[in-house]
């Protein structure tokens, strides 16, 4: 006589991401759910940024099950959410899954919410808390964090002051956890490849062959879109007075918006000691980070990624929504202020003892296995 024991049905995962940040952010996630049995994993990419999500696709090896393809030229928040809501309200209703998981505040993450939502479909959504508490800075993020945190079920926060903000807003204690973030996880997984792989080293040290060793490398990505109005010219102010020393170089991989190309083009092409490049894939970057000396950003997962190999960032916004680096003194805000830009990178370019004090901070943003974390809570709860 045999007995029919049925194994249990394995749980569905929805994984929606569509931009680079988010592709780098979900891959420690995507790898840790398709390696644990029971959950039944399913990627869909909406391709609000093609190009740049397709090449992150690419290096991680992450399957892709639904392509959205909703880039456009000229393409508008209000185009990009509408599409991301209908397509992915398509995925669900093939799919029927028993969670979604989002990360980050893209319109791609806020409108995959939605359409969770509209289907009672529960929400997981990876570096929850984000808060700049203003609504327009940055725009439209600060918006799609909020929205996001009133939609998701489960809140997976990267640091205690995400926490902190989730609660303060009057999220359930027992929906809320700290995992660290996600981006340290990639971070650390390539930064070991590359280092084990001597050939890999080479390769781009061939490639950036311009690079001076004598000098102190300071990379540089400006790009968000409160700084168009003005910030991006003071930005370039200040990095024409940084290459004017003897001592420095400075290599800007360029945005292709022409908010910010045109400025860039006009203001700085030529300038000696300053390199202007086309955007770079994920590699390429990582081996100038961690060539660099100094990072001066106004991006956000840079804030996080810099400290984990030891890089001061000097954060040129008004305000940041990842104030743990600037607490723990890893980071500084100068905004755009050229003076402040100028003289806070020239204290660090001269003075050991501030640089090694930034330097040699502990990084506040994980240590490396947020990914797994987060998929042994889904685990236990989808």
């Amino acid at each position: 006589m045999s007995i029919d024991l049925q194994q249990p049905q394995a749980k569905r995962l929805l994984v929606v991401f569509g931009t680079r940040p988010e592709a780098l952010k979900c891959f420690p996630v995507v790898r840790a759910a398709m390696a644990r049995p029971g959950i039944k994993t399913r990627v869909c990419i909406t391709a609000q940024h093609r190009e740049m999500v397709d090449r992150i696709v690419e290096l991680t090896g992450m399957p892709v099950h639904d392509d959205l393809d909703v880039m456009r030229p000229g393409q508008t928040l209000a185009g990009v959410t509408a599409q991301v809501l209908a397509g992915v309200q398509e995925v669900i209703e093939a799919f029927r899954p028993d969670a979604i998981l989002v990360q980050g505040d893209t319109t791609t993450a806020m409108a995959a919410a939605l359409a969770a939502f509209y289907q009672r479909i529960p929400v997981a959504h990876v570096e929850a808390g984000l808060r700049s508490h203003d609504i327009n800075s940055p725009f439209p993020e600060e918006l799609n964090r909020r929205v996001l945190g009133e939609l998701a079920e489960w809140h997976f926060a990267p640091t205690e002051q995400a926490q902190r903000n989730l609660l303060a807003e009057g999220k359930k204690e027992a929906s809320v956890f700290v995992t660290g973030n996600t981006v340290i996880d990639t971070l650390l997984h390539f930064s070991k490849a590359m280092d084990a792989d001597p050939t890999i080293s080479a390769s781009f040290a061939q490639r950036f062959a311009f690079l001076d060793p004598t000098k102190k490398l300071i990379l540089v990505t400006g790009h968000r879109r409160e700084n168009f109005d003005g910030g991006i010219e003071r930005i370039c102010t200040a990095l024409s007075q940084l290459a004017a020393r003897p001592d420095t170089q400075i290599v800007y991989p360029v945005h292709p918006n022409p908010n910010v190309r045109d400025i860039v083009d006009r203001r700085l092409r030529g300038t000696p000691n300053l390199i202007l490049t086309d955007p770079l894939d994920y590699l390429p970057f990582l081996y100038l980070l961690k060539r660099s000396y100094l990072v001066l950003t106004d991006s956000g997962g840079i804030q996080e990624e810099a400290p984990a190999l030891g890089k001061p960032v000097l954060v040129m916004r008004e305000n940041t929504e990842r104030p743990e680096g600037v607490e723990a003194g890893t980071a500084r805000l100068v905004g755009t202020d050229v003076d402040k830009i100028v003289s806070t990178a020239i204290q660090l370019l001269e003075q050991e003892t501030a640089y090694l004090q930034m330097a040699e901070t502990h990084n506040p943003y994980g240590d490396g296995r947020a990914g797994e974390r987060i998929v042994d809570l889904l685990a236990s709860r989808i």
